[in-house]
């Protein structure tokens, strides 16, 4: 390998600069340059290194692979975190590097956090790049563990990209776009739900003035994770913008101690000329990979009875389900313990025998007797304080130990 790194797939390319200090700089994001030998590289890295400004640090202000200070940057960093107060300015070098098959992974040492970080960059043949972070503590440490406050993977854009389209929403109404002009400063989007809600900006897009679903080159980014996430696009006065982002972290929840590790969501990033549609073409091609069966056309009792289960209406509504060709049913909220509002129960995934004397096998057994399959609707990240598993393991739920719990139960008594 040379000085240059480069991931290549479906008019794409990704080149990093190897050599860069005090760790590799990402030169490219964007439309495939074709087979450049190292002097073009070293030529293309050397056109786009920003200018020195006067009243600024004396190296150029880059968006290399791991952001930070310590290297003159003045955005958003990739770490944030400390250990007791202190160790708050990581100082990451380069140790190890390989590409093979397009993927390229980077090895860091911090010797101000202790941490080793491992940053993995694999392009698709959709064209689609993802990236994903590994901190790891050193095995044996006798300092108190290092406290990560956020961790986000980020890429440079080219100047001309400063509209931006994401996504907000309530429900009935989710995935409403909205577009925005990148000014100086970042542009932020955080979903603190436990989940992504409707306001989740799904797919953060940033591209030239006037983009459509048709035309215009766009670069996308969107952070695969489930639970709170955050993205951004930033411009500094000195520097084009950038894009990245990663779970959301609460104060404390991730403390990195002696062998512990962390992997960031996988961040998927994206790049067309060919507007939204160039978009949605790499992104399909991408999740068409993934092994899948068929899905089935599906049947939720939700809205037809609500918390209102009654056997003889369910095994109607079955019936009509499979005279119209549905192949799944599945049986809503309600069909648990204590589960006649939604204000309680939820967290007893017991069947509610005052409701189903003869539990779900009655029902079951119709609707996988009429060739259907049968699903159970569940939401294991939610609780309802006025539920037994909330009173028996209150150190469960998400909030200050036991005050949460505590506080129901004396409401409920005065009322």
């Amino acid at each position: 390998m040379g000085r240059f790194a480069q991931l290549r797939a479906a008019g794409t390319g990704f080149v990093v600069d190897l050599a860069a200090t005090p760790v590799p700089v990402v030169v490219h994001w964007g439309r495939d340059l074709g087979e450049l030998d190292e002097t073009g590289l070293a030529a293309l890295a050397f056109v786009g290194e920003p200018a020195v400004l006067n009243n600024s640090v004396d190296v150029p202000r880059r968006c290399s692979v791991w952001p930070t200070e310590f290297e003159g940057w003045a955005g958003t960093p990739a770490l944030e975190g400390h250990r007791g107060g202190i160790a708050t300015t990581p100082r990451p070098r380069l140790v190890e590097h390989s590409l093979a098959d397009n993927r390229l992974e980077l090895v860091l040492a911090d010797e101000i956090t202790g941490l080793r970080i491992t940053l993995t960059y694999t392009m698709d043949s959709s064209g689609v790049l993802s990236a994903q972070a590994t901190l790891a503590a050193p095995e044996a440490i006798d300092a108190e563990p290092y406290e990560v406050a956020s961790v986000s993977i980020l890429l440079p854009l080219p100047s001309q990209a400063v509209e931006v389209l994401d996504f907000t929403g309530k429900w009935c109404r989710e995935r409403s776009p909205q577009r925005t002009r990148l000014g100086h400063g970042a542009h932020v989007r955080e979903s603190r739900r436990g989940k992504p809600g409707q306001d989740s900006p799904f797919l953060m897009t940033v591209g030239a003035p006037g983009f459509s679903f048709g035309d215009g080159e766009v670069w996308a980014l969107h952070v695969a994770w489930s639970g709170d996430q955050r993205y951004v696009v930033e411009q500094l006065p000195e520097t084009p913008p950038v894009l990245g982002g990663g779970e959301l972290l609460r104060a404390g929840e991730l403390r990195l101690g002696g062998g512990e590790r962390y992997e960031t969501p996988i961040s998927y990033f994206a790049w067309s000329d060919e507007g939204l549609d160039g978009l949605a073409a790499r992104f399909h091609a991408l999740q068409r990979k993934r092994p899948r069966s068929p899905r089935p056309l599906v049947l939720n009792t939700w809205e037809a009875v609500y918390f209102n289960h009654d056997l003889d209406r369910l095994l109607a509504l079955a019936d009509a389900a499979a005279k119209v060709g549905v192949e799944r049913v599945v049986l809503d909220d309600g069909w648990f313990r204590g589960r006649r509002a939604d204000n309680a129960g939820l967290g007893d995934w017991q069947v509610d025998k005052t409701v189903w004397p003869q539990g779900l096998t009655p029902f079951v057994e119709h609707v996988k007797g009429l060739g259907m399959q049968f699903g159970l609707w569940f939401e294991p990240e939610m609780v309802n304080l006025d539920s037994d598993l909330a009173r028996q393991h209150p150190e469960w739920v998400l909030g200050v130990p036991g005050s949460l719990v505590r506080r129901h139960a004396t409401s409920t008594s005065s009322t």
